[in-house]
C-alpha cells in the first residue's frame, strides 16, 4: 500500500493568528480589496475585517495595516464601518501621527445620508483623543448638535464632553456648553424611534427605543463640564446653580415618563441634589415620582427611593411613612429578577434596616433564605434578620436560624449561629436561646461547636447568671475535639474564668499546656496563660506545677506578645501574689454593649450615597475608589493639619495627606518651615526601665526579654539573680550556665536624616526584609484619636516619621531609623487598625541581618505606646 500523503498544515483561525506573517498576508489582501468593485468584495471585506478584528483582540500589533483599512473603509456597509471605526478608535491613541488619515474619511462619513453612519462617525472622530487633532472635532459637534436625527444629536451630546477633556479651551470658545443647554430645554424628540444597532456577527439590523436620550446626555456632558470648570470659574458655579433650579427641574420631571431608564436615573439623580424651598414643592415632587415606585427597572425605583429620603430628612413623620411606602417595591424587587439584582436591592434594603429595624420587624418572612438563594444572599438575609429581631417575632427568626444550622453549606450553617448569638446578646429575654445555643454543642460537628462556645463566651459574659447552665455543657467537652483556634481560645477562656465550678478544670489545662509546642496559633497561647493563671489563684494546689509549666514555656516562646505576657505574670508574681490576682482575675461587671465594628459615621455617609456601590461595598467611596474619580481625600478633624516628618532635624518636613496607593507612596513634601522647633531626642529617650514596684531581680538571663539588648545606650539592665522561692514553688529552676549568649546589641542614631524622595526611592529597590503583626496596648489604641502622639512617641526612641495618614480605625506610617555608626537604614510601614488594636508592620532594610533585631526594637516601642 502507498503510503498516505501528509496532511496539509491547516491555515491560522482567526481566534490563533500566526503573528506577523498572518498581518502581512491581511495588507495584501487589503490592498487587492481596495478598489475591487466586485459583487463579492463587501463580503471578503468583512471576512478580512473580522480576522484583523481578531489579531487586535488577540493582542497582535495590526497598525501597519492602518493605511489599508483606512483605503478600505470606502463603502457604505454598515457592518464594515462600525470594523473599520473600532480599529481607527483602538490605533489612533497609540499612533497619533496615522490618525491624521483617519480625518478626511470621517468627516466625510459625518455628512452623510445614513445617520447611523454619521452618528458612528461622529463618535469615533470624538473617540480618537488626540490632542493634534483638536480643530478637526468642533466644526463636526457644532453641526451634530443641530442634526435632525436624535441619534446623532445623542452622540454629540457626549462628543462634547470628550471633547471637553481633550481640550477645555476649544470646547469653551466653541460655545458647546451654550449649545447643550439649549438643545437640553428645546430637544424636540422625548420619544425616539428608529435607532440602528448593528450586530457584525448576525448581519441584522435591530430596532431599540430610546426615550429622552437627547436631553439626558446633554444633561451629563453639562453636569461634567461645568463641575469641573466651577473650581476656575464664577460662571460656571453659577451655571450649576441654573442646572439645579426649579424650572429645570419641574420641565425634566414633567417629561420624566418619556425618557429611557437610563435618563431617567439620570434625572432622578439630579432631583436628589436639588434643594426645595419649602415643603409644598418637595411633595409636588413625591407626587410626580409616585408612579415611578412600581416600575419595573430596580435602578429607577432605587433612584425615586433616594429622591423620597433625601427630600424628606428634615421631616421626621414624613420621612418614617417614606420608609412604609418604600417597604413594598422592595420587597418586589428583591424576590424578581436575577439574584445579582436581589443582592443589590437587598443591601439598599439592609442598609434602611439598620437605621429603622423597628419599621421592617413585621416583614421577617421575607428575609427567610430559600433553597435557591446564592451564598451571598443568603448571608445578606442572615444580616437582617438579626437586625430585625426583637421581643415579638424573636421566636420565630431563632426557630428558622436554628434550621440553617444542619446546612450542608458550612459558611452559611456558621453564620446562622453567629445570628442566633447576636440575637441573644441584643433580648433581655434569652431564656429559650440559650437552650437552643446549647443544643448546638450536641451536634457532633466540629464547626458547629467552635461557633457555638464563641457565641456562649460572649453570652457569659454578658449575662453571668446564666454561667451554672452553660459550665454544665461546656464541661463535657474536650478540648481534643476542637482545632478552631477562636473555638478553642473560648473554651480555655471558660476553664480559666469558672475553674471553681468546672472539677476538671485544673486537669484539662495541664493537658493543654502539655501540648504546647503543638498549637500554632499565638490567640490560643495566650488565653491559655491567663486561664491557668486564674485558675491558679482559684485553685493553687492543683495548678501549681501546670503554671510553671506555663511560664516556662511562654518565656521561651517566639511570638512577641505571648512572650511579653508570660514575662508580665512572671514579675507580677515576683512582686507580690495579690496584687497579681487583682490585676489578673478581678471582679468583673457585666458587659452591657458590644463595639459595632462600624461607625455612625460611616454608616451616615453611606446613606448620603444611597443608590452607588458604596452601599454594596458597606464603605463610603472614597474608601475605594481613585483619587481622580473621587476629588480630594476628606479627612477628619484629627488629621487635618497632621504635621509628619523627621522632627530631629534643625526643619520639620511636613508631609502630604497619604494617599491609599503604594505608588504614591509619599508623599510629597511642603517647604521646610523655618520657624519650627527641633526636639531633642537624646534628652528624651525612652529606655527599657522597669516599673519602680516590680524592681526585683529578674528571673533568669536567659528569660530576660530580647528588647534589654536592643534598646539605646543607657538603659539599665536587670539582675541575673533568680528569685530561687518562686523559681522553685512553680518548677522554674534553671542552672544559670544554660543561658545562652545574649543576643548582638543594635543601637540607633539618634539624629538620623533622610528626606522624603530618597526614602521613596529605597523603599521601591529593597526587598521586603520582615511582614509581622504586634499588638497595641488599649491605652496605645485610644491614644491614636492623635496620631501626632505615636509620632513624637517613635521619635523619642529614635524612629522618625517620613509621612502618615488615614481615617479612623485604620491609619498608616512611614517610619525609618539608621544603624548607629553606620549608613545603614530600616524602612517601616506601619498599618494600625485602633479597632482590633493589631499593627501591621513591614520591614525594608539596607542591612537584612539586622532587621529582625531592628524589628523587635520597633514592636518593643510600640507596644509601650500609650502606656506612659
Amino acid at each position: 500500500m502507498a503510503p498516505t500523503a501528509p496532511t496539509a498544515a491547516k491555515s491560522a483561525s482567526p481566534s490563533q493568528p500566526s503573528g506577523k506573517s498572518e498581518v502581512a498576508d491581511l495588507k495584501q489582501q487589503l490592498r487587492q480589496l481596495a478598489g475591487s468593485r466586485a459583487p463579492d468584495a463587501d463580503d471578503q471585506r468583512r471576512d478580512v475585517f473580522k480576522r484583523v478584528i481578531s489579531c487586535m483582540t488577540a493582542g497582535i500589533d495590526v497598525s501597519a495595516a492602518f493605511g489599508e483599512m483606512v483605503l478600505c473603509s470606502a463603502t457604505s456597509d454598515v457592518v464594515l464601518k462600525k470594523m473599520c471605526y473600532l480599529y481607527v478608535g483602538v490605533h489612533a491613541r497609540n499612533h497619533p501621527d496615522l490618525a491624521l488619515l483617519t480625518i478626511n474619511f470621517l468627516q466625510r462619513d459625518c455628512h452623510d445620508q445614513d445617520p447611523t453612519i454619521r452618528g458612528l462617525a461622529l463618535r469615533s472622530l470624538c473617540s480618537l483623543r488626540v490632542p493634534n487633532l483638536v480643530e478637526y472635532l468642533v466644526s463636526p459637534l457644532a453641526t451634530g448638535l443641530k442634526d435632525p436625527s436624535a441619534y446623532v444629536r445623542m452622540i454629540a451630546a457626549v462628543g462634547a464632553a470628550k471633547l471637553y477633556h481633550i481640550s477645555a479651551t476649544a470646547c469653551l470658545d466653541a460655545d458647546l456648553p451654550a449649545a447643550l443647554k439649549a438643545l437640553m430645554l428645546s430637544d424636540p424628540d422625548a420619544q425616539v424611534f428608529g435607532l440602528l444597532v448593528c450586530w457584525p456577527t448576525a448581519g441584522s439590523l435591530f430596532k431599540s427605543v430610546i426615550g429622552g436620550q437627547v436631553v439626558a446626555n446633554c444633561m451629563h456632558a453639562l453636569q461634567e463640564i461645568w463641575t469641573l470648570e466651577a473650581a476656575k470659574s464664577e460662571e460656571a458655579a453659577r451655571e450649576i446653580e441654573t442646572l439645579y433650579s426649579k424650572p429645570v427641574v419641574f420641565y425634566l420631571l414633567n417629561r420624566i415618563k418619556e425618557f429611557s431608564e437610563w435618563a431617567q436615573c439620570l434625572v432622578l439623580e439630579l432631583v436628589s441634589n436639588f434643594l426645595p424651598s419649602d415643603n409644598n414643592e418637595i411633595f409636588d415632587i413625591m407626587n410626580l415620582l409616585e408612579d415611578r415606585l412600581q416600575h419595573a427597572n430596580g435602578a429607577v425605583v432605587l433612584a425615586t427611593i433616594k429622591v423620597f429620603l433625601h427630600l424628606t430628612m428634615s421631616m421626621t413623620d414624613v420621612h418614617q411613612q417614606v420608609y412604609e411606602r418604600i417597604k413594598a417595591p422592595l420587597l418586589t424587587l428583591v424576590g424578581a429578577g436575577s439574584p445579582e439584582q436581589s443582592y443589590s436591592v437587598l443591601c439598599h434594603l439592609h442598609l434602611l434596616v439598620m437605621r429603622a429595624p423597628m419599621l421592617f420587624s413585621s416583614d421577617y418572612k421575607s428575609f427567610y433564605c430559600q433553597f435557591s438563594d446564592p451564598s451571598y444572599v443568603k448571608k445578606l438575609k442572615l444580616e437582617m434578620l438579626t437586625a430585625i429581631a426583637n421581643e415579638s417575632n424573636t421566636y420565630e427568626i431563632v426557630t428558622e436560624l436554628c434550621e440553617y444550622a444542619g446546612n450542608v453549606d458550612v459558611p452559611i450553617a456558621r453564620e446562622s449561629i453567629r445570628a442566633v448569638g447576636k440575637i441573644a446578646l441584643q433580648q433581655y429575654d434569652v431564656n429559650a436561646i440559650v437552650d437552643r445555643l446549647l443544643q448546638f454543642l450536641e451536634m457532633d460537628k466540629e464547626y458547629v461547636t467552635a461557633e457555638t462556645l464563641v457565641l456562649v463566651k460572649d453570652l457569659l459574659r454578658k449575662y453571668p447568671q446564666w454561667s451554672h447552665d452553660c459550665i454544665a455543657v461546656v464541661g463535657n467537652i474536650s478540648s481534643k475535639n476542637i482545632q478552631e483556634p477562636k473555638g478553642k481560645a473560648a473554651l480555655i477562656w471558660m476553664l480559666g474564668e469558672y475553674s471553681q465550678d468546672m472539677h476538671d478544670a485544673p486537669y484539662i489545662l495541664e493537658s493543654l499546656v502539655e501540648n504546647w509546642e503543638e498549637e500554632h496559633s499565638p490567640e490560643v497561647r495566650l488565653h491559655l496563660l491567663t486561664a491557668v493563671m486564674k485558675c491558679f489563684f482559684k485553685r493553687p494546689p492543683e495548678t501549681q506545677m501546670a503554671l510553671g509549666a506555663t511560664l516556662t514555656a511562654g518565656l521561651s516562646d517566639t511570638h512577641q506578645d505571648v512572650h511579653d505576657r508570660a514575662l508580665f505574670y512572671y514579675r507580677l508574681l515576683q512582686y507580690d501574689p495579690a496584687v497579681a490576682e487583682r490585676v489578673v482575675n478581678p471582679p468583673k461587671q457585666a458587659v452591657s454593649v458590644f463595639a459595632d465594628t462600624q461607625s455612625s459615621e460611616i454608616k451616615d455617609r453611606i446613606f448620603d450615597e444611597f443608590n452607588s456601590l458604596s452601599v454594596v461595598y458597606q464603605k463610603p467611596s472614597y474608601m475605594f475608589t481613585d483619587k481622580e474619580h473621587r476629588g480630594p481625600f476628606e479627612y477628619s478633624e484629627d488629621l487635618t493639619n497632621l504635621a509628619v516628618g523627621a522632627e530631629t532635624t534643625e526643619n520639620t518636613i511636613s508631609a502630604q495627606r497619604y494617599q491609599e496607593s503604594d505608588n504614591d507612596l509619599l508623599l510629597s513634601t511642603s517647604d521646610k518651615e523655618d520657624n519650627a522647633t527641633a526636639t531633642s531626642n537624646g534628652s528624651s529617650a525612652s529606655t527599657y526601665n522597669a516599673p519602680s514596684d516590680l524592681s526585683g531581680p529578674s528571673l533568669l538571663s536567659s528569660q530576660i526579654p530580647s528588647e534589654t539588648s536592643l534598646i539605646n545606650p543607657g538603659a539599665p539592665t536587670y539582675s541575673s539573680q533568680s528569685n530561687f522561692s518562686l523559681d522553685d514553688l512553680l518548677g522554674l529552676g534553671v542552672p544559670q550556665a544554660s543561658a545562652p549568649p545574649p543576643a548582638p546589641a543594635l543601637t540607633l542614631n539618634s539624629k538620623p536624616v533622610l528626606d522624603p524622595g530618597t526614602f521613596q526611592k529605597k523603599w521601591g529597590q529593597l526587598a521586603l526584609s520582615l511582614s509581622q503583626e504586634c499588638s497595641l496596648s488599649p491605652q496605645g489604641a485610644a491614644s491614636l484619636m492623635n496620631p501626632q502622639s505615636l509620632i513624637r512617641h517613635m521619635q523619642n526612641n529614635y524612629i522618625q516619621c517620613i509621612a502618615s495618614g488615614g481615617q479612623p480605625p485604620n491609619y498608616k506610617f512611614f517610619f525609618y531609623a539608621q544603624k548607629d555608626g553606620a549608613t545603614a537604614f530600616f524602612l517601616v510601614e506601619c498599618i494600625v487598625n485602633t479597632a482590633s488594636a493589631k499593627a501591621q508592620i513591614k520591614v525594608k532594610a539596607d542591612d537584612g541581618t539586622a532587621a529582625e533585631a531592628f524589628s523587635t526594637l520597633f514592636q518593643s516601642a510600640l507596644s509601650k505606646f500609650g502606656l506612659s
